[in-house]
């Protein structure tokens, strides 16, 4: 078996490889004749099938049993397998490697596919979820981390965001990096969400470490609410779905009303996943977008982290619809609701959810400003 790889995609860029294969291996820029380069169908993601042109590419040669498993493996959870090929170089002609192409028969490809622009998009969050899934090579197969690949995506999106400093000015000037010590790490569980239980300790307020604590969160990715408002019928449109927090907390009515929402994808801003989801779950187009705010509802146990819109709508007719996607098993009702009444549901507790709250008082006090 050749001890070459040779990369086209997303392991051309090299913070990535060196998650997936260590640092130290000898790479040389290579081509490869009689394939050309595309985007899979409705993806990001690259591929490769036969055909008449040239593949820009890296050969990365030396590559030993472990790192090979450690390649194999990667590109199994993407959905690749490798398959012999002859990469040209500058100083040889053909060098016998293997490159990783879609598994299956070739696929049409759906336009072209360039490394800088996806390394700019997607680059940092495919590094951030490659470090998780790679902890994990050789404990699982790379079939079960195909399923749970876009959420570490989704969930190293948060974690790039969550870096972003929002600063000090009532809080003392702790961090997590300074200030934090973790003594032990445990993910005892990692479907779409994930538990993380380590054992810390957190410097006090009076310059001293706290005893070493275990404290557990549960990890999911950041996402969007978006309430829709019709100055016109001084309306607002909420959906209704199952969720499974109620039911598990014990209440019988675990059907919730709250406003459009959804889980941020990679490379996505959360103003168009407000106007994605708003077509997804309710089928209509939001107008101008409003901050609510942007805030952990939970942060005692939970890394969630939302931002909250209320949008200009016409609701007029949008309510009473049937929707969701059906690849998520989502079973969704709208319903259009005149603003006096939402606040009467509010005070009855029938809308009892956090972000739905927030955004009906938000709009409470800027309906006249902004509508008049």
């Amino acid at each position: 078996m050749s001890d070459a790889l040779f990369f086209y995609g997303p392991l051309c860029h090299a913070p990535l490889r060196a998650e997936v294969l260590g640092l130290g291996h000898s790479v040389a820029e290579a081509r490869l004749t009689g394939y050309r380069l595309g985007r899979l169908p409705g993806s990001r993601q690259p591929a490769i099938v036969p055909g008449s042109g040239e593949v820009p590419g890296l050969l990365v040669d030396g590559i030993d049993e472990k790192t090979r498993a450690r390649a194999d493996f990667f590109a199994g959870v993407l959905g690749y397998v490798g398959t012999p090929v002859k990469a040209r170089t500058g100083r040889l002609g053909g060098v016998a490697a293997r490159a990783y192409l879609p598994a299956g028969d070739p696929p049409d490809l759906d336009g072209p596919w360039d490394l800088a622009a996806w390394s700019e998009a997607l680059g940092p969050v495919w590094v951030a979820a490659a470090r998780e899934a790679m902890t994990d090579a050789g404990r699982v197969s790379a079939a079960q981390m195909a399923g749970r690949w876009p959420t570490m995506c989704m969930r190293a999106a948060t974690r790039l965001r969550a870096a972003r400093d929002s600063g000090t000015e009532v809080r003392t000037d702790f961090t997590a990096t300074r200030d934090i010590e973790i003594i032990k790490e445990r993910r005892p569980y990692t479907e779409y969400f994930s538990l993380e239980d380590p054992d810390l300790r957190f410097r006090r307020f009076d310059g001293g470490w706290s005893n070493p604590v275990r404290r557990a969160a549960f990890i999911g990715g950041d996402a969007v609410t978006v309430l829709p408002y019709d100055p016109v019928l001084d309306s607002v449109l909420l959906v209704e779905q199952f969720r499974a927090g109620p039911l598990m907390r014990g209440d019988p009515r675990s059907w919730s009303l709250e406003p459009i929402a959804g889980r941020i994808d990679p490379g996505e801003s959360p103003e168009n996943t407000a106007r994605r989801e708003a077509l997804e779950e309710a089928e209509i187009d939001l107008g101008p977008l409003h901050k609510v705010a942007d805030y952990y509802p939970s942060p005692g146990a939970v890394t969630e982290f939302l931002f909250s819109f209320v949008a200009q709508a016409d609701l007029a007719g949008q309510g009473g619809k049937l929707g969701g996607e059906a690849g998520e098993d989502e079973d969704i009702r709208t319903h259009v609701v005149p603003f006096e009444t939402l606040m009467e549901l509010i005070d009855s507790g029938e809308a009892g959810t956090g972000p739905l709250i927030l955004s009906s008082y938000w709009l409470a006090l800027n309906r006249v400003r902004l509508w008049g």
